[in-house]
């Protein structure tokens, strides 16, 4: 099983990132690499076991089905279905924790998952910072405006 996981600080309160990053089928309002999703059956985007189904910029398309999500504890947690990426058995949990010194929030994105032998490295880096930091870097700058 390989893990993955990225944290980052941002500029701005947990409430205001949660807000963004809370909606399962919001992704293209916000991650770089996201042209374009919906979620399948008309479900609601916040009910557990909704799966969303979006096109990655670049064309591949991504299944994902939402296994938690917590107001609480600012969190979400996922599974990816069909994916052109080639792992297996993937979970992966965004969490936001609010930063009691000044309006931040810190940011951990961690996923799980198996892959074909000798790809470990090559998707740990292209998920770590291709996706979880990219996401990332776009809600800091999204955050300053």
């Amino acid at each position: 099983m390989v893990n993955v996981y990225v944290s980052s600080v941002i500029d701005a309160g947990a409430d205001s990132v949660w807000a963004r990053v809370r909606d399962f089928n919001g992704l293209p309002q916000w991650h770089p690499a996201i042209a374009d999703s919906r979620i399948e059956n008309g479900q609601p985007a916040d009910r557990v076991g909704c799966i969303r189904h979006f096109h990655l910029k670049d064309g591949g398309m991504i299944r994902e089905r939402l296994l938690a999500l917590s107001d609480y504890d600012y969190s979400c947690t996922y599974e990816i279905l069909e994916s052109p990426m080639g792992v297996a058995n993937y979970t992966a949990t965004l969490k936001l924790t609010p930063v009691t010194d000044g309006a931040r929030c810190f940011a951990e994105w961690s996923a799980e998952f198996d892959c074909a032998p000798g790809r470990e490295r090559e998707l740990t880096e292209s998920i770590g910072n291709g996706v979880f930091q990219a996401g990332f870097d776009a809600l800091k700058r999204r955050s300053l405006r």
